[in-house]
């Protein structure tokens, strides 16, 4: 009697704590639209943009939700700025690919230097993509960065597109990856993220996440793509990993409700 009260004490002790976001730290007031959040190795700062009709600028904040950094993105524009990435030598690389009206035929990718990050000011280099023949504009909100290759996910209801684009400087035209739909109603996906391993990718909803393994090549579809629910729906806008089995997220401020960045265990 006593081991079946254990075990189903234990039973909703695990139930209790799947989905459970942990605040890690609120952001400042003053950034009320983030849109993506990014860390980088060897450096325990997050790193944070703002949509359209924001500054271009690229913020640090650490993990007590101090901002730390500012960084003026000199010769940018933030026309919608979505998304943020990275490489393994530190480089930060902005999304400004956002496409709610449907009218932008122009995309861009700005990439700041790992050796400009201590600056107030700098100048980035920019890749710019037009989509490729046949595909109709879209939203675009989530993208990262895998064999050298930017790989982007399209904010739709229904049929979505993946896309890639080199990581190259100068103009190019993306390249159509595949189509897919993704089970379920309020599929939007608002970010994304690999793991370091390249084993693992997360894609986010303001309600939850799916998490893709066991995947070939960029055959993330054909892969095993598991949604995995949080405690709460929000306007959760960015993610990115800590760990192999960890994920930052970070969510939009809400009129007086504020915005944090949490993390989250994957199961």
């Amino acid at each position: 009697m006593i081991k079946a009260q254990i075990l189903f004490f234990a039973f909703i002790l695990t139930a209790c704590q799947t989905g459970k976001l942990d605040v890690v730290c609120n952001i400042p007031e003053h950034l009320t639209e983030v849109s993506a959040i990014e860390t980088i190795d060897n450096n325990d700062l997050f790193w944070v943009i703002e949509d359209k009709g924001n500054a271009n600028n690229l913020y640090a904040i650490d993990v007590n939700g101090t901002l730390s950094r500012d960084i003026d993105i000199d010769n940018a524009d933030n026309i919608d700025w979505e998304e943020l990435t990275s490489d393994t030598e530190g480089n930060i690389y902005i999304g400004d690919f956002g496409n709610n009206s449907g009218k932008r035929d122009d995309f861009f990718i700005y990439k700041v230097a790992h050796s400009n990050l201590n600056d107030d000011d700098v100048n980035a280099e920019k890749i710019e993509f037009s989509l490729p023949k046949g595909i109709k504009k879209k939203d675009f909100e989530a993208f990262f960065l895998f064999n050298d290759h930017f790989y982007l996910f399209s904010k739709e209801t229904k049929k979505c597109v993946l896309l890639k684009v080199k990581n190259e400087i100068g103009k190019q035209t993306a390249k159509l990856v595949t189509e897919f739909n993704l089970d379920g109603k309020d599929n939007k996906i608002t970010s994304a993220d690999i793991s370091n391993d390249g084993k693992t990718v997360v894609l986010l909803n303001h309600d939850k996440l799916w998490k893709i393994t066991d995947f070939s090549s960029d055959n993330f579809f054909k892969g095993n793509v598991e949604a995995q629910y949080f405690d709460h729906n929000s306007q959760k806008e960015g993610i990115c990993f800590k760990d192999q089995n960890t994920v930052y997220i970070s969510e939009e401020r809400n009129g007086d409700l504020g915005s944090n960045i949490y993390s989250f265990k994957l199961h």
